[in-house]
Order: C-alpha cells, then structure tokens, then sequence
C-alpha cells in the first residue's frame, strides 16, 4: 500500500510537472529554465494551500490529533494532502477554461 501511494505521488508530480512546462511554453518565448520554474510554481502553491489549511484546522479550534496524526510516512498528512491539490491544480484550471469557452 506504501508503494501504491508513493507511485500515485510521484506519477502525479511529473504530469503535473509536465502540464506547467506545457502551459508556461505559451506564455513565454523563453525556454530555458521552464522545468524549474514549474517545480517552483508547484512548490509555491503546495506551501500555500498547507499553510492556508493549518491556519484554518488552527482557527477552527480542531485538535491537532485529529489533522496531523502521525504517519507511517516522513511526511505529515497535511502536506501531502497539499501537494496532491497543487498537482491536481493545472488540470482543474484546464477544465475550468474549457466550461468558460463552452458558455461563452
């Protein structure tokens, strides 16, 4: 189950990974650098839609037990979570373009 789940990130990290690099070849004529920035943008909203979700569990008064139970992983459960939205995050922009396009 272990592997299953570190397979399912990693996957998920290259396509998303991959999805950036496309969308930022269109945006800029430059493509040196594109994978880094990528990584960046990824990790740049990973971090911020984990620290929006502590902040939030923290101002709900929600136990910590509850969202950070310890792991079986290194990792915290929080920032996995995290990272999963953030490599879900181009593609859920992608079909949000091509409903816009579909009304209008």
């Amino acid at each position: 189950m272990k592997v299953l789940i570190s397979v399912l990130l990693v996957s998920g990290f290259i396509l998303s990974i991959k999805a950036r690099c496309q969308k930022m070849m269109w945006r800029t004529p430059n493509l040196q650098g594109t994978l880094s920035k990528a990584i960046t943008q990824l990790v740049g909203t990973a971090g911020g839609i984990y620290l929006s979700l502590e902040l939030l569990l923290t101002f709900l008064g929600i136990p910590e037990e509850l969202w950070n139970p310890p792991s079986l992983y290194y990792f915290k459960p929080l920032a996995v979570f995290s990272l999963f939205i953030a490599i879900l995050q181009p593609y859920g922009q992608l079909l949000l373009e091509r409903v816009k396009k579909g009304r209008g």
